[in-house]
Order: C-alpha cells, then structure tokens, then sequence
C-alpha cells in the first residue's frame, strides 16, 4: 500500500492527521504533498491550523464531513 493509500485509510476512519504523525505512522516525510495528491483526485480535505504554547503551529488534516 502506498503512502498515499495509508493517508486517505487513515482520515476516512474519521482520524486526523498532523506532518508529525504522518511521519511516524507512515514514514511520509512529505504530508503536504500526499494531501495535494489526495484533493487532486477529487477528496475533500479540510486544513486547520493547530497552535501550541510556544507559538508555533502545524497544519491538521481531516476529510470534511459530509453534510
């Protein structure tokens, strides 16, 4: 199963997922460019920006709930 493939099992089970988590659940180095890959094949993919303490952030990724 390609990285890709693991990425969007992952979100479909309702999980989201951060370019830290990718790296260590699926040894993807580039998160941001699966996600592209994924929204190019017609996923709907919500980005949302999660902030910590330090004032740093990192971008979450989760598939839009269906209305």
């Amino acid at each position: 199963m390609t990285q890709t493939q693991m990425i969007i099992e992952h979100l479909k089970s309702g999980n989201a997922l951060t370019p830290i988590e990718a790296l260590q659940k699926f040894g993807c180095f580039r998160l941001a460019a699966r996600i592209s890959d994924l929204k190019q094949l017609g996923h709907e993919i919500e980005t949302k920006s999660i902030k910590f303490e330090n004032g740093k952030s990192v971008a979450q990724y989760s598939l839009k709930a269906k209305q």
